[in-house]
């Protein structure tokens, strides 16, 4: 297994490179600290817009010059914003990495965000949200994290009408140069390459780029508790959310260990207990988010208004009969080593692909200071005890969850059937 390289350029960006035997293919993630804790009040949604924004021209190249450059070098590529930063990925063949640079620093340094473009590209993010309205189960985890979130890490990143009718051409400009700086920036590659290179021609197209962006502080404390929105509809959504390690906490592992017990598939203790004995559940889930400074653990149900709150109790007992002690809670040897085995499976599979490895590199490097091998991380697994997983959980508290629900009113107050 190949030594992940890293270096950091002169203008104070991050390179992180792992060179993969194997494959003809590389891909490339680079994070620029212009996430959404970052963007104005009155400007949410910036990175909405500039997701699609950074594809329609840059430096030298108008829209169809540019998409037409990275076609030729058959560059699949994506963009878009999240909490902490805003991404740019591509994947392409390695012999291809150092013809792309230019074309992707043109779009750091030099967009063009004409005016003729943010109403369209406005109009695609206003649909967006308006297309929410479809899609309760999405509305729930956004209202979750609404109110278990302190401002401004609970913000959708979608922005708000209002806000987006905000942004003009010369804002999305100002914004961007202000947010996206070297400084907090960070590019991770890999694949079919090798650091040297990449370096060389990254010092070169980035030599006069400079600065970090503007601080931030969250804004008060969270809401949480629990919320309900009424819904016209045949079914109840429900999001429950609590308080877990992040990932620069050794307890991180353990997390997702428990996290997987829950949630691993049709074995997990959600999907045996809320849907298969009790028939209460078409969907039922977990999922441990970790990120720099904090985490959280979100469980999703969907049922129907008559069985709501009884999924509700349901799943809350889970979530506590994990963390009791003695015979009743705890984690069993078979729950053990099927949450093992499923996750270091999806690592390993994770680990064949260029892209995934790209993008874990570049999370491992905004939460934790430092990449980590496909083998650490599962040294990391492997060094987990039955015991040491049960004594995390006794000791493990939930701490103030948020319950969050959509659909018919009074479906929360129902009786359990």
């Amino acid at each position: 297994m190949a030594e992940i390289k890293t270096a950091r350029l002169s203008c104070g960006l991050e390179l992180l490179v792992e060179p993969m035997s194997g494959v003809r293919s590389a891909a490339m993630t680079w994070l620029l600290p212009a996430g959404a804790n970052r963007e104005p009040t009155d400007l949410e949604g910036l990175g909405a817009m500039w997701a699609d924004l950074v594809f329609r021209g840059a430096g030298g190249r108008d829209a169809r010059q540019h998409a037409d450059a990275l076609d030729r070098l058959g560059v699949s590529r994506n963009a878009g914003g999240s909490t902490h930063a805003f991404r740019l990925t591509g994947t392409m063949l390695g012999d291809r990495v150092i013809a792309a640079l230019p074309l992707y620093a043109d779009m750091v340094l030099a967009p063009r965000f004409e005016e003729r473009d943010v109403a369209p590209v406005r109009d695609l993010c206003l649909a967006e949200l308006l297309a929410l309205a479809d899609d309760p189960h999405e509305r729930v985890m956004l209202l979750a994290r609404e109110w278990h979130m302190p401002p401004p890490l609970n913000r959708s990143g979608l922005g708000t009408p209002e806000t987006l009718s905000a942004i003009d051409a010369p804002a999305a400009r100002s914004q961007w140069r202000d947010l996206a700086r070297p400084v907090g920036s960070g590019i991770a590659i890999a694949g079919a390459v090798e650091l040297g290179p990449i370096r060389d021609e990254l010092e070169r197209l980035l030599g006069g780029w400079e600065g970090a962006p503007r601080d931030w502080a969250t804004e008060g404390a969270p809401q949480r508790g629990v919320i309900h929105l009424d819904d016209d509809t045949h079914q109840v959504h429900l999001a429950v959310v609590h308080d877990a390690p992040p990932e620069s906490s050794p307890d991180a592992v353990l997390e997702r260990l428990l996290t997987s017990v829950l949630s691993g598939g049709m074995s997990g203790r959600l999907f045996t207990e809320v849907r298969e004995k009790r028939g209460l559940v078409y969907s039922v889930n977990a999922r441990y988010a970790p990120s720099r400074d904090d985490g959280r653990t979100a469980c999703y149900a969907g049922t129907t208004p008559e069985r709501a709150r009884e999924t509700l109790d349901v799943l809350l007992h889970e979530l506590r009969r994990l963390t009791a002690q003695g015979e009743a809670g705890g984690v069993s040897e078979s729950e053990f080593g099927r949450a093992l085995t499923g996750l270091k499976s999806g690592l390993v599979m994770s680990g064949e692909s260029t892209a995934a490895r790209a993008s874990a590199l570049a999370g491992d490097w905004f939460t934790l200071g430092r990449p980590r091998t496909l083998g650490e991380r599962l040294a990391e697994i492997d060094a987990v005890s039955l015991d040491a997983l049960n004594a995390y959980a006794a000791r493990r508290a939930l701490g103030e969850i948020t319950v969050a629900s959509i659909g018919p009113a009074g479906s929360m107050d129902a009786a359990a059937s």
